[in-house]
Order: structure tokens, then sequence, then C-alpha cells
């Protein structure tokens, strides 16, 4: 009998609890409840075992969650702040900006052609107080088809100014004029007053009649106006008025 108690004693311990048991069976308590010291364990949602409960499960509480929650919600409300703070820099910048394009001053210039068939424009340089803004050159024709193009549109100091015109004409039309080469150099000073425009129109023409030698007869003239920035930033018409030309020191 001692034999067999002993063997299922060691059956009964390789079970799992099976130490307390085997130790109630080795002191005669066949048929008692056994005991253990397990933790006890919750089912899962999903009817799956679950993780004990204990101080280390690792799970959030209601309350860790709120706090996590406005945690979050700060960080949202600090980023807000850092981007309206970014927006209203980037205005003030470009507020900067656009007050000191629209403060200054600007001109307008148009080259227009009013040669007979007797001269081919061919070479067109510009420049404003010294220094080059346009220069091009043409034999083809091309640039004498253009009965007008702009010279120069951008920002300019308020104040006096000089403006330099050299124009290359070759001669066409009548036989004796061909291969000829005739030039114009001109300057014309012009102010723009402070938080203004001026268009600026450069003519060349014919000047004289019939009897006027051809290497004379070349000449531009000049047409000022001077308009409201606002008007220049529209694209108002660049065609100054009629009754405001400027006389030119056209030379050969």
């Amino acid at each position: 009998m001692r034999r067999f108690t002993a063997t299922v004693m060691v059956l009964v311990a390789m079970a799992p609890g099976g130490v307390a048991l085997a130790q109630q069976l080795d002191d005669g308590g066949v048929g008692a409840a056994p005991t253990t010291t397990a933790a006890p364990a919750v089912l899962a949602a999903d009817g799956g075992a679950a993780a004990p409960v204990g101080d280390d499960a690792g799970a959030v509480t209601g309350e860790q969650y709120v706090v996590r929650l406005r945690n979050l919600e700060q960080r949202i409300n600090e980023l807000k702040e850092e981007i309206f703070r970014s927006k209203a820099r980037l205005s003030l910048l470009a507020e900067s900006v656009l007050q000191n394009a629209v403060g200054g001053s600007r001109a307008q210039i148009v080259h227009q052609n009013e040669m007979g068939g007797s001269y081919r424009l061919a070479t067109v340089v510009y420049s404003l107080d010294g220094a080059p803004i346009f220069n091009r050159e043409d034999e083809s024709g091309a640039l004498a088809d253009r009965r007008e193009f702009q010279v120069y549109n951008g920002q300019i100091g308020s104040g006096d100014h000089s403006l330099g015109v050299n124009l290359t004409y070759i001669g066409a039309g009548l036989p004796y004029m061909r291969g000829y080469r005739f030039s114009v150099r001109s300057t014309q000073s012009f102010s723009v007053p402070e938080g203004k425009a001026i268009q600026i129109r450069v003519v060349g023409f014919e000047k004289g009649g019939p009897l006027e030698s051809p290497e004379s007869r070349p000449a531009v003239r000049y047409v000022q106006r001077v308009i409201s920035l606002r008007e220049a930033a529209e694209g108002a018409e660049t065609t100054p008025a009629p009754a405001a030309p400027t006389g030119g020191n056209g030379t050969r």
C-alpha cells in the first residue's frame, strides 16, 4: 500500500499544481480540494486568455489615457501657435517688400521706329546713367520691321537721370544709299519724382525735307509723361501724350 501511494504521488507531482496535491496525498488527505498559488487570470474580450492582472501588467488605465490625451491637445495647441506666428512674420515680410517695391520710382522706356523705307534699323543701344540697359543688332531687317518695342521697364531712383541712345541705320531703297551706314547718337535728361513713374518714348524719324542730305535726316525725339505707380503696375497705356515732346540732340 505504501508503494502504491508513492507511485501516485510521483504521477500527481508531474501534473500542474500537483505538488500541493501530492503533499495532501502524503498526509493522507486523499480527496481534499487541491490548492494553487497561480495568479488569477481574466478573459480577454474575444474569450481568449489575457495577461494576468497585476502591478506590472502594463495596461493603460482611464486616468493615464486622459493625461496622455491632454498632453496631445497641449502639443497641438503649441503647434497652432507656432504656425500662427510664422504666418504673421511672413505677412509682415511681404508687406515690407511690397512697400519697398511700391515706394520707389519706375521708368518705362519704349523705342518707336518712324523711319522711311530708305533707312533700315540695324543696331539699337540704350544706356541709363552710363550703364547699358539694351543692346540689339540685326541687319537682316527683322529689327527694322518692329515699329516699336520696349527698352526698359523697372525701378529707378528718384531724381535726375540721363538716357543715352545710339542707333545705326543701313541705307536701303535708293541705289545711291545702299551699303551706307548712318549713325544717330543722342542723350536726354529727365527727372523722376519720388513715388512716381515716368514713361519715355524715343522716336526715330527723318527730319528735314527732300533737300536734306541723307546723312542728316536720321534723328530722334523724346516724349515724356509722369504717371502714378498704380498706372504703371496696372499696365496703363504707354503712349505718352503727344503734346509734351522734348527735343533731342541727335547727331551723326
